[in-house]
């Protein structure tokens, strides 16, 4: 079976929109709905017709093309069961679910902490993950809605999976990211390296998608609590990894 073909673009300021295709079927998928008019644009672009919407958490910033694509499409909409109101969703999901898109298996990890529902969708047989908000290229969400330890918890499970799983993230955040990074790990030479990619990558206006969870080891601080030099920087050589994680990010807070 080919691989899903995968469409990646810049919609509001900075959310990624991603269409997942299937040749064979036709069904194509769109991983959140940050906006009814790029979606369409894309799908244009690529002769596709939506047939389903992925969501990762309720923020209006994902699920605000939800109904308009819903009435121009009739796609199904697929969403956390957990994380309030999904704007048209058929059908609600958790954490140990999975279900079936164009043939393939899609499993759904619960990864709470951006909000208190979020949930990510993995596709092994892809090696695809798609993050939402909770891991970013060289970071990580914001914990708005639960807890730094829960926070933890749901990267600590995404960086179990195979290094070479390729990821998709919901935001272009990846120079801020760099920058707050080589200030809590200035010595990791492989950040160092991805850093100066990134800005030129940026100055020449080109997205930074895809990354992998083997690339987010080497070089995102919030995966990276084991590390001594971030120890050091934080003046926790013997706290827990959690506590690490939850200095990391309380400074990444106030990170100007």
């Amino acid at each position: 079976m080919a691989h899903l073909d995968l469409h990646h673009f810049i919609c509001r300021e900075d959310n990624y929109g991603v269409l997942a295709h299937d040749h064979r079927s036709g069904a194509t998928a769109s991983i959140d709905a940050p906006d009814a008019l790029a979606v369409e644009r894309a799908l244009k672009t690529k002769g596709w017709q939506l047939t389903h919407i992925l969501t990762t958490h309720h923020h209006g910033d994902h699920v605000e093309g939800n109904l308009a694509l819903k009435e121009a499409f009739g796609c199904t909409i697929i969403g956390p069961r957990n994380d309030g109101e999904i704007p048209g969703m058929d059908k609600a999901v958790a954490g140990g679910d999975t279900f079936t898109f164009a043939g393939r298996e899609v499993r759904v990890m619960d990864t709470p902490g951006h909000t208190k529902g979020h949930i990510v969708y993995y596709l092994p047989s892809e090696h695809v993950l798609f993050a939402g908000d909770t891991l970013f290229e060289m970071g990580c969400g914001r914990v708005i809605e639960g807890t730094l330890e829960q926070m933890w918890q749901s990267l600590d499970q995404l960086r179990k999976l195979p290094t070479h799983t390729i990821v998709h993230v919901g935001h272009e955040y990846s120079e801020a990211n760099a920058r707050f990074g080589l200030s809590i790990e200035p010595g990791n030479r492989a950040l160092q390296q991805r850093a100066g990619i990134v800005a030129a990558q940026r100055t020449k206006g080109e997205m930074t998608l895809p990354t992998t969870i083997g690339e987010e080891l080497k070089t995102n601080v919030f995966l990276r609590p084991e590390s001594p030099e971030i120890r050091k920087k934080l003046g926790l050589e013997n706290a827990s990894d959690a506590e690490v994680f939850a200095e990391t990010r309380r400074r990444k807070d106030s990170f100007k």
